[in-house]
């Protein structure tokens, strides 16, 4: 049965195009890798892959193995960015990934692995300037990566790097990781080892460093840019657009009397005789506890509060400002209806969190509907 969602995440697959475009002009002469990782941010990850790829992506970035399997048909490089668990290693060094060489030892196990398959492995190396969390430590890397380019079956296509906190506009830190992170590109230089891919800026240093885009740098990553979306703190210095609306409906319409309370712990009493809407959508779709009785939805047109807690498959709303809706008629929880907006930055700063988190959070009932396809060529 093709029966319609109740809840449907609407993506600009053309505004994505237009926000990749952007994105590519800002960031020139570098080129751009689509970092797709948990499913394009949640949003499909093979409409959005073939969209980027359309609009000019030289690679795509990705967590995990899983990840970079599915895309590895498009035909685009496709790099791990974090790292391989043991078992990992194999497949991808079978499908062709771009492997994370994190030290000399990962290195020699990947070599290992390309010689026993009679390939030639691809990698690139994971240098932590500061992040803590992944790759070898700067000061120290320049001796394992040497050690890396004498081992047999293995290219070493590129060398990486990543800003804890490129989303402060004026952050000292992140100026120290780019400096100490072109030492070492300049060590490796001097002891005859370039590499193709070198990048280290994602979508916060794009606008906040944009020094992280210009040589020694021929390549950059970017994410949340993509969607039009920002971190809470970045400059923005670029014209994005939101490529993502959340539409539910209501499902009830009940006119309830002064004193009655309102969902799960009794979080709302009406102070007067109030009509009441109750939308299809609750925190299983994405919708955030944070918005318990401070959201918004909008309702033909106007902005209906959030009465209440938002439990898991429902939300209760006021329609005192939208006194003709009925039952079935469209709910807009994210995004824009005549001329009024609520946007994803508005459930951020609700919840205190950034728009990462929410845009990652839609569940699984949620159906992703593509529209405005952009025309091949």
């Amino acid at each position: 049965m093709n029966l319609e969602s109740r809840v449907n995440l609407e993506v600009d697959l053309k505004k994505l195009a237009d926000n990749f475009h952007e994105i590519r002009r800002r960031v020139s002469p570098c080129r751009l890798m689509a970092v797709l990782k948990a499913n394009a941010y949640g949003l499909g990850v093979q409409p959005v892959a073939e969209v980027v790829k359309q609009a000019g992506a030289a690679a795509f970035g990705v967590a995990e193995i899983n990840e970079a399997v599915e895309l590895v048909p498009l035909g685009l490089p496709v790099q791990i960015l974090g790292n391989l668990l043991p078992d990992e290693i194999a497949p991808a060094v079978e499908y062709g990934v771009i492997c994370p060489l994190n030290d000399l030892e990962m290195a020699k196990k990947i070599s290992a692995e390309a010689v026993r398959q009679g390939k030639t492995a691809t990698g690139a190396v994971t240098v932590d300037s500061g992040m803590g969390r992944l790759g070898m430590p700067v000061a120290e890397a320049a001796e394992q990566i040497l050690a890396m380019r004498g081992l047999p079956n293995l290219k070493l296509d590129g060398i990486y790097s990543h800003f804890s906190s490129a989303f402060m506009r004026y952050d000292d830190y992140s100026l120290g990781q780019l400096a100490s992170f072109k030492t070492l590109l300049a060590e490796l230089k001097g002891a005859g080892l370039e590499f193709p891919n070198v990048h280290m800026a994602a979508s916060d240093a794009l606008n906040n460093f944009p020094d992280s885009t210009r040589p020694p740098f021929t390549l950059a990553r970017c994410g949340i840019n993509m969607y039009g979306y920002y971190d809470n703190e970045v400059h923005q210095s670029m014209r994005l657009a939101p490529v993502v609306e959340l539409k539910t409906r209501l499902a009830a319409v009940r006119m309830l009397a002064a004193g009655s309370c309102i969902g799960y712990g009794r979080m709302h009493r009406l102070q007067k005789d109030t009509r009441v809407g109750t939308i299809a959508a609750g925190y299983a779709d994405g919708l955030p506890l944070a918005l318990s009785n401070r959201g918004y939805v909008l309702v033909n047109g106007v902005l209906c509060p959030v009465l209440g807690r938002i439990s898991m498959d429902y939300t209760t709303i006021s329609l005192e400002n939208a006194p003709e809706a009925q039952p079935g008629d469209e709910v807009v929880c994210i995004g824009g209806q005549d001329g009024r907006f609520v946007s994803l930055e508005d459930w951020a700063q609700l919840k205190g969190t950034h728009v990462y988190d929410l845009l990652c959070s839609f569940g699984t009932r949620v159906r992703r509907r593509y529209v405005n396809r952009p025309v091949a060529g």
